[in-house]
């Protein structure tokens, strides 16, 4: 008897056992979800897709496949659809038939990828993790901030710095703490990123309401007073669009109602004759309404009335209003660095615009502030240099080389340059000002021709090294490029120069002789007229080098030199003549001034020159000698 009981029982529960599914959860999820996969909606898919990625790892394939067209159905299995057959999404094994193709729209495949993305997070591959990343920093879920918080350690030094990024923004976007919020908001501290913006600026994003009383819990952006925060006619329209009051009724519209509703030449009981007069044509219209003909309206008294029983305001659509308070800090001082760094990267632009105008100064400095002498050709000179570099460019390949040969090579045909035209025009001409300036105006016309003739009127290129290319950057956001970085260098190191040849060498102490007492020069066994030839020399010399450090960035013409003549003649003139502390006064002064002119006028360049000329000479009334006078007799010369 023990036996057939057992039996029995055994029998009993058999049915119970296949009651139980023995099937993997992603089978069962597929086969529970199989109608709204095979015909998936946007609208109603979500939950599906959330089911899918709950299953853990093994669900990757199918939504990768899903995403990317190749899940299928055969019958009512789903199989993969891959290149060498049909396989079993769940068992793998390959199957045999013509599967139907699942396509998904955008929109669902876009859903898909946000659930992949928790898989995506811990995959080996870094440019997947990356790609999961930009996924989420595309098209962020509230849902995206668990995935990151719970993925796996990054062990990529760039993507988990990225990655810590991303959460910091999403946590201020969705997280329900707001004590979070502001936590990550802070964290942020001066960084200025387009990304951090675009999530601040949502949270200060207001709307405008008008009721009666306004909600106690609103996070309240301004109270605004009819009349003089906001119109009283957009009041009443917010009134009337948020069914708090009647519209006003205009003239025309009160007239057609009007003239719909005569019956034997009254209108309301009132004539027409008498309907010329506003006050029976509103007392006509008010009969109209008490009729039930027409729509009430508001008047006047009824307009002044309403606003007066509504308040208005700006609602934050944040309501935590320590969150906004936290975002408009940031905004604020985000703004204030902004601003800063607007600052200094134009004062970068500045000192760069001020080295290149010292630069092609500087020798105008030597020639005409300590010989006096007027040489409207140094703009040939710095044309010649930047010329003798192209020419260096062709013969020798390297450019770095070829710009290491060019330097000197300018220096010396400028050299050579101006120790002919001093031998052959300038000493023909000592103390005639008047001369001077038209025969090397002549001159200067005659060079830019020779240059024309010689190498055409279309610019020639003079190629930077590889190692100038670029920029240098100082902090976020403030930037130089390399060649001007040089270019400043350079200013400096022939200031140096300068400064050494005319205090530490014996020309140096010839040239101040000749220039403070050319007689007694003379009477102590100086050639004055020697000394002259090298000083003019040295400065068309410079020149020279000077036009190939401009010619690397600007395109080298035959009008080069014109187009730095004029700022080089303000910038030894407002500097001081004869002093080359004040040339550079005048460089930093002239290129600044001119950066903010074209910061404030930047769509005008000729009212940007015709102003700074201007200041130059309302600044010369008053300086007539310039930011640092020459003391002493060379003064008086």
């Amino acid at each position: 008897m023990r036996i057939i009981l057992l039996l029995v029982l055994a029998l009993a529960a058999l049915p119970l056992r296949a009651q139980v599914p023995d099937a993997e959860p992603l089978a069962v999820t597929l086969e529970t979800h199989r109608s709204q996969i095979a015909k998936p909606s946007r609208q109603s898919i979500g939950p599906v897709i959330e089911a899918l990625a709950a299953v853990g790892p093994e669900a990757r394939p199918v939504l990768a496949a899903w995403a990317d067209r190749r899940l299928g159905l055969l019958g009512d299995r789903f199989v993969l659809i891959g290149a060498d057959g049909l396989a079993d999404v769940v068992t793998g094994e390959a199957v045999e038939g013509e599967a139907k193709a699942l396509r998904p729209n955008s929109g669902v495949r876009a859903l898909i990828a946000g659930a992949l993305v928790q898989f995506q997070l811990s995959d080996p591959d870094p440019a997947r993790r990356a790609a999961a990343l930009e996924a989420i920093a595309r098209q962020a879920e509230p849902g995206h901030l668990d995935v990151l918080r719970n993925a796996d350690a990054e062990t990529d030094p760039a993507l988990a710095a990225r990655r810590d990024r991303l959460t910091r923004l999403l946590t201020i976007r969705f997280d329900p703490d707001s004590a979070a919020r502001i936590a990550a908001i802070e964290s942020f501290g001066t960084d200025t990123g387009a990304d951090f913006q675009a999530v601040l600026n949502p949270l200060l994003a207001t709307t405008r309401i008008a009721a009666a009383q306004l909600p106690a819990v609103a996070n309240i952006a301004a109270e605004l007073t009819p009349g003089d925060d906001i119109s009283r006619a957009d009041a009443y329209r917010l009134l009337v669009d948020e069914g708090l009051a009647p519209a006003r009724l205009t003239d025309a519209d009160q007239k057609a109602a009007l003239a719909a509703h005569i019956a034997d030449g009254r209108v309301g009981g009132i004539a027409l004759a008498r309907l010329s007069d506003p006050a029976l044509r509103d007392a006509a219209y008010g009969a109209l309404v008490e009729a039930g003909l027409v729509p009430p309206a508001a008047s006047a008294d009824d307009v002044d009335a309403a606003l007066a029983a509504h308040r208005f305001a700006d609602i934050h659509a944040e309501p935590d209003a320590s969150v906004t308070d936290a975002a408009r800090s940031a905004l604020g001082a985000m703004e204030i660095r902004e601003i800063a760094m607007q600052g200094a990267d134009l004062a970068l632009d500045a000192l760069s615009l001020a080295s290149i105008y010292f630069l092609a100064a500087i020798g105008l400095a030597i020639t005409f502030g300590v010989m006096r002498v007027i040489n409207m050709a140094h703009g040939e000179f710095i044309m010649m240099g930047a010329y003798t570099g192209y020419v260096t460019q062709t013969v020798i390949a390297d450019r770095t080389l070829s710009l290491v040969v060019a330097l000197p090579a300018a220096f010396a045909v400028t050299f050579l340059a101006g120790v002919v035209l001093y031998r052959l025009v300038i000493r023909h001409l000592a103390k005639r000002p008047l001369e001077t300036l038209l025969a090397t105006f002549g001159v200067s016309i005659a060079l830019q021709q020779i240059a024309k003739n010689i190498f055409g009127t279309q610019a020639r290129p003079l190629t930077a090294p590889a190692w100038l290319d670029g920029a240098v950057s100082f902090g976020e956001g403030i930037s130089i490029s390399t060649i001007r970085v040089a270019i400043f260098l350079l200013a400096l190191m022939f200031l140096a120069l300068f400064l050494f040849i005319m205090k530490r060498t014996r020309l140096g102490l010839q040239v101040r002789a000749v220039t403070q007492d050319p007689g007694m020069a003379a009477s102590m066994g100086i050639n004055p007229d020697r000394i002259a030839m090298l000083t003019f020399g040295l400065g068309s010399g410079i020149a020279g080098i000077a036009g190939v450090a401009i010619g690397l960035f600007a395109k080298v013409t035959s009008e080069l030199g014109s187009d730095y003549i004029v700022q080089s003649f303000m910038t030894v003139v407002v500097g001081g003549v004869g002093n080359i502390w004040g040339t550079l006064a005048g460089a930093a002064l002239i290129g600044g001034l001119q950066k903010g002119i074209e910061v404030l006028n930047p769509a005008n360049t000729l009212a940007a020159q015709t102003y700074m000329i201007l200041f130059i000479i309302i600044f010369i009334q008053f300086r007539p000698r310039g930011i640092m006078p020459q003391k002493g007799r060379a003064a008086e010369a």
